[in-house]
């Protein structure tokens, strides 16, 4: 799936919906997956395929904001599970790219306790915090626990996000290139999947997104 076929999909089907939410959703989503795949850099590519899928996830702004990511990634997460009637999550998982996958969840690069003891804020133990958050990847790799998965997954991906938006990283700096490899090449797989899997189920209920258009 790339951005052509997706949006020559939502030209065509937007007509039918509902959910204004949803197609607001998909369009913005699809403008950013278009801004990846003809990005010059595989920095712009991971930082563009992530905003695709924050428009395509982000909940919208409330007055109290007490959900976490990680619980906003995995309720997310569920309704695509729900809605992929044909496994496509799940080939990409399990038959695409498991090794990525495993090679990512290793990668105390992208571990948030990591970075959080090397700045002075305690995690002294985060040694300890990285072997057990191996092992459950390890677990839901071995029973093929989607759900786990994609919330531990996505959980590294943001600290990723994180270091390079709040200009923790150097542009095109080699010292994180396997990350920024095998984060941008999953977010590649997924996220245009995740898209494609909102617009099979138009009729559900899909949240306002979080900035929507204002007149005036």
């Amino acid at each position: 799936m790339n951005y052509k076929s997706l949006k020559a999909r939502h030209r065509a089907e937007r007509g039918g919906w509902n959910n204004n939410n949803l197609s607001l959703r998909v369009h913005r989503a699809l403008s950013w997956i278009k801004a990846a795949e003809q990005a010059g850099s595989e920095d712009a590519r991971f930082l563009f395929y992530w905003i695709a899928f924050n428009a395509a996830y982000a909940k919208p702004i409330t007055k109290h904001e007490s959900e976490g990511e990680s619980e906003s990634f995995r309720s997310f997460f569920k309704t695509m599970l729900n809605v992929d009637r044909d496994g496509r999550i799940y080939e990409t998982l399990w038959q695409s790219y498991p090794g990525p996958i495993r090679i990512l969840l290793e990668n105390k690069f992208v571990y948030g306790p990591f970075w959080r003891y090397h700045a002075g804020l305690g995690e002294r133990d985060w040694e300890v915090k990285f072997a057990t958050s191996r092992k459950l990847a390890g677990r839901a790799l071995e029973s093929k626990d989607s759900l786990s998965l994609l919330t531990n997954l996505f959980s590294r991906i943001y600290v990723l996000r994180n270091q390079i938006v709040h200009g923790g990283a150097t542009w095109g700096s080699k010292v994180n290139r396997d990350q920024i490899r095998d984060c941008t090449n999953l977010l590649r797989a997924l996220v245009p999947c995740f898209v494609s899997l909102m617009m099979d189920s138009p009729n559900r209920s899909w949240d306002a997104p979080s900035y929507p258009v204002v007149d005036g």
